[in-house]
């Protein structure tokens, strides 16, 4: 590289969503979604009736992980185990990426392989959480 070469610090996922506004918009559609359609209704279940706190979580969750502002990461929190104490069948784990695959993508200022790669991402961290199998006798 020489000198005279303009040198750009690449943009994180973060800063390639649009920020703080985005993230906003893809939880508040997150939990529209969960509050009201039928398909998650398992999800929502296990949820308590104000969403507010989990919906605030949420919001400093995602802008750590893609590379924002790392207040959630800085009060020493884990995702995996903050969920451990919910009972997430499959079908509650599925819910959730599905949930949350639709609300990325309706944010059609999202980059499609920065959303499909997101959507990916947070699918499997959402299947990793499953901590309740169905009962082989029941079926």
């Amino acid at each position: 590289m020489t000198l005279d070469q303009p040198t750009t610090k690449p943009a994180t996922p973060y800063e390639a969503l649009g920020g703080s506004d985005v993230i906003e918009r893809i939880v508040a559609r997150f939990y529209d979604l969960m509050d009201n359609d039928p398909a998650y209704a398992e999800l929502r279940a296990i949820h308590a009736e104000d969403l507010g706190p989990v919906q605030a979580g949420l919001k400093q969750f995602l802008a750590a992980w893609t590379g924002g502002p790392k207040n959630w990461f800085d009060q020493g929190k884990c995702v995996m185990s903050l969920h451990r104490a919910f009972p997430i069948s499959a079908e509650i784990g599925e819910q959730w990426a599905d949930a949350m695959a639709r609300a990325i993508a309706e944010q059609r200022d999202i980059a499609q392989d920065l959303s499909e790669a997101m959507q990916i991402r947070l699918a499997q961290m959402a299947r990793a959480m499953v901590n309740q199998q169905k009962d082989a006798a029941a079926s």
